[in-house]
């Protein structure tokens, strides 16, 4: 199994950046597909997944959309009107299966595959 993240680097305040996660080794449409951020100092938090439903964080505010392409089996995120708060690490994970509970979405210790994370810096 293998998630490989691309697409991130420096955007300008207010801008769009797109990031997908390549994975290899299951099919993402028969699991649970999300991603996570990590800016220095601070923890691991939930961005938004999808597998059976789809969540967000409440701080996307509805600027990020989380999607499956099935074809190509990638999650991929876009992000637009992003803020200088959104610089991060920003980390593919799959669950290894469908979650079930709502409550489960956003938790790490549900998901049992990591990408290696990429940067995404937004300059104000």
């Amino acid at each position: 199994v293998q998630l490989v993240e691309s697409g991130g680097g420096l955007v300008q305040a207010g801008g769009s950046l797109s990031l997908s996660c390549a994975v290899s080794g299951f099919r993402v449409s028969l699991n649970t597909m999300g991603w996570f951020r990590q800016a220095p100092g601070k923890e691991r938090e939930f961005v938004a997944a999808t597998g059976g439903n789809t969540y967000y964080a409440d701080f996307v505010k509805g600027r990020f959309t989380i999607s499956l392409d099935n074809a190509k089996n990638t999650v991929d995120l876009q992000m637009r009107m992003l803020e200088p708060d959104d610089t991060a690490t920003y980390y593919c994970a799959a669950a290894g299966g469908r979650i079930g509970i709502k409550e489960y979405y956003s938790q790490t210790i549900r998901y049992g595959y990591w990408g290696q994370g990429i940067q995404v810096t937004v300059a104000s």
